[in-house]
């Protein structure tokens, strides 16, 4: 297809295609003349999902040029490349100087630990954990593993439902696909899932009978 068809289908202008293949984001095209060039359906592949990281992960060319990278390179295991997105979509959050949140976060380090986990030193929910304990004990709740349990467990299944759909020998941008879904996406979904059951709950124990 020419570029033209190629950006009626993929819905990104013919001037936004032309960024990201300057940006090596996006192949050029296979070049048939001295002004024409031809596309495929891996163009259309890759720009279905250089626009999910995007507009829906609301990802920075910079970091979408790092899962690129990752998805281009064999060496890079499948593993990896699931660490490489999730560093890119992050949270990033930023570490106080404080000692509250240094302590905390030597709380979820050693709670992976604990737990058996095998994540990276530098994955960010890591810090994005620590924030969040360090705000629940200003608000006076303590973090225990037993507090944590329900959540535990409840994370550990999600997370093996959404790596077990990911079927072995798919292109490896669909696996980027379907993390980005997940992560993104469904966790939009268990939120919404938690405070309708939320609400749920406290209307069978605190609602009029």
């Amino acid at each position: 297809m020419q570029i033209s068809e190629l950006s009626d289908r993929s819905g990104l202008t013919v001037q936004t295609i032309k960024f990201y293949i300057r940006e090596g984001l996006l192949p050029k095209g296979s070049a048939v003349s001295a002004t024409r060039s031809e596309y495929d359906g891996r163009h259309l592949e890759r720009l279905r999902l250089i626009s999910a990281l995007r507009e829906v992960g609301d990802l920075p060319v910079s970091a979408i040029q790092q899962i690129i990278t990752a998805i281009e390179d064999d060496r890079v295991t499948l593993h990896d490349l699931f660490a490489t997105t999730q560093h890119a979509i992050g949270p990033h959050v930023a570490a106080p100087h404080d000692p509250h949140w240094r302590a905390a976060r030597e709380d979820v380090d050693a709670l992976v630990r604990e737990l058996g986990w095998d994540v990276g030193d530098r994955a960010p929910a890591r810090d994005l954990l620590a924030h969040t304990f360090v705000a629940l004990r200003r608000l006076g709740f303590p973090i225990t593993l037993r507090d944590l349990r329900p959540y535990v467990d409840a994370a550990r299944d999600v997370a093996e439902h959404e790596i077990g759909r990911v079927a072995g020998g798919i292109p490896r941008a669909r696996t980027v696909h379907s993390l980005l879904v997940s992560t993104v996406l469904y966790e939009q979904v268990l939120t919404a899932l938690h405070r309708l059951a939320q609400e749920d709950a406290s209307a069978r124990r605190f609602g009029k009978s």
